[in-house]
């Protein structure tokens, strides 16, 4: 039994950079999970995706995502990479410059459009995300600065470090300058007492002093219990990421660009739009571009796991 898999690099317009994702666009129907997130671990990407049809017809497919530790209710990079991978393939019926589709995730359905050229070919995806909740505030900024191997005066004084969950959750810590960021470095033994197995593990850390000048925010990643070291472009955590900044008045618009991954050499590039009313936030979008990188195979291991 082989797998055939696709690569892509998701939120760039060139290769080489962005969030590499491998997408099983068609596996067996009978692939158990186990061995998913074998395969998962296997390629050691920050998530592979895995397309099966719907149990609910009202969405086109079922998407399951997997980091090389756990699978994930939902993801942004694999959604965004996914519905870009199947627009290519032309598993997508409409033909209009502008498609849409309804991805079946862990946490219900997810709406993603995507946007074409004139002759038919992908371009860009949005995908829309759930309403963040804002959960615990950490308050010893003390500790979770020396987690990071920052200074408390690194720390943004205007936002706490809170918890926001839009079906993932993420501790959103906001540092003063792009010197902090770039000295960041997540010191694990601190971080197993501080944050493991608590709502604050995976932390997401931002500035708005950037190094490209269409970017609003320069943004790290780091996910160690989901076996992501750091993230080079996190789609999930930019939704919140904009309602975050926007609550705590260190945006003052809803259009933001977060530029990622550059301390890894593969500079990102996000579009996040968040829509309120008042104090109430009605609408969050996230998307960007993706480059297709090829395609493979994986043969053997999943024969003999299988018993073949």
């Amino acid at each position: 039994m082989n797998l055939n898999y696709h690569l892509l690099d998701v939120f760039s317009n060139q290769p080489f950079g962005g969030n590499q994702l491998a997408v099983f666009a068609d596996p067996p129907l009978e692939l158990p999970a186990s061995t998913m997130q074998l395969v998962a671990k296997e390629l050691n990407l920050s998530e592979v995706t895995f397309v099966f049809p719907p149990a609910d017809y009202q969405n086109d497919f079922r998407l399951r995502i997997f980091t090389p530790d756990r699978e994930l209710p939902m993801a942004g990079h694999p959604t965004v990479g996914t519905a870009f991978l199947l627009a290519r393939l032309g598993m997508i019926k409409e033909t209009a410059k502008s498609r849409s589709l309804s991805f079946e995730e862990g946490i219900g359905s997810i709406q993603v459009t995507v946007e074409s050229d004139e002759d038919g070919r992908p371009e860009s995806v949005l995908m829309r995300q759930p309403i963040p909740q804002f959960l615990d505030i950490y308050e010893d900024r003390e500790a979770i600065a020396r987690m990071l191997s920052l200074r408390p005066e690194d720390l943004q004084p205007k936002a706490p470090l809170q918890v926001l969950d839009n079906g993932l959750p993420f501790l959103f810590v906001a540092v003063q300058s792009l010197d902090a960021i770039r000295r960041l470095s997540l010191r694990l033994d601190l971080w197993q007492g501080l944050l493991l197995g608590k709502p604050g593990e995976n932390v997401f850390v931002a500035t708005t002093q950037t190094e490209h000048p269409g970017s609003t925010v320069h943004s790290r990643m780091f996910a160690p219990a989901l076996g992501v070291a750091e993230d080079p472009a996190t789609g999930s955590a930019s939704g919140s990421l904009g309602v975050y900044l926007l609550k705590y008045g260190l945006v003052d618009s809803g259009e933001i660009v977060s530029e990622q991954g550059i301390e890894m050499g593969r500079p990102s590039f996000i579009n996040i739009n968040v829509e309120r009313q008042g104090e109430k936030f009605t609408a969050v979008t996230v998307g960007g571009a993706c480059v297709y990188m090829g395609q493979g195979t994986l043969i053997r291991a999943i024969a003999s796991k299988w018993g073949g």
